[in-house]
């Protein structure tokens, strides 16, 4: 499991222990929450821009627990210690070139 200071659902950060299937469940619990500020877009109950702007927040915490699952994927593969992984920061997780 890899020291974390983020993936916390809710209104902050936490700091310990997480293993693949916390991240796993982390990054399936910010997508129901895409999907809820659609609906809830659709349904009038939200503006666009409350709407946008945790769109863009659910984004960038998508994009660091991906990269943490594949930081520790390609530690475990080249024989290091999946543990070592580390959240980066959002600068570094959304500038990333394909």
């Amino acid at each position: 499991m890899s020291v974390v200071t983020t993936l916390q659902p809710g209104a902050g950060p936490i700091v310990g222990w997480v293993s693949d299937e916390d991240i796993q469940a982390r990054i399936k619990g910010l997508i129901e929450q895409e999907h809820d500020l659609r609906r809830r877009l659709g349904a009038g109950e939200i503006t666009s821009e409350v709407e946008h702007s945790e769109l863009a927040r659910l984004e960038v915490e998508l994009d660091q627990c991906w990269d943490l699952l594949r930081q520790r994927r390609a530690r475990r593969e080249f024989g290091q210690d999946p543990d070592d992984a580390a959240v980066r920061d959002p600068g570094t997780v959304e500038n990333y070139r394909g």
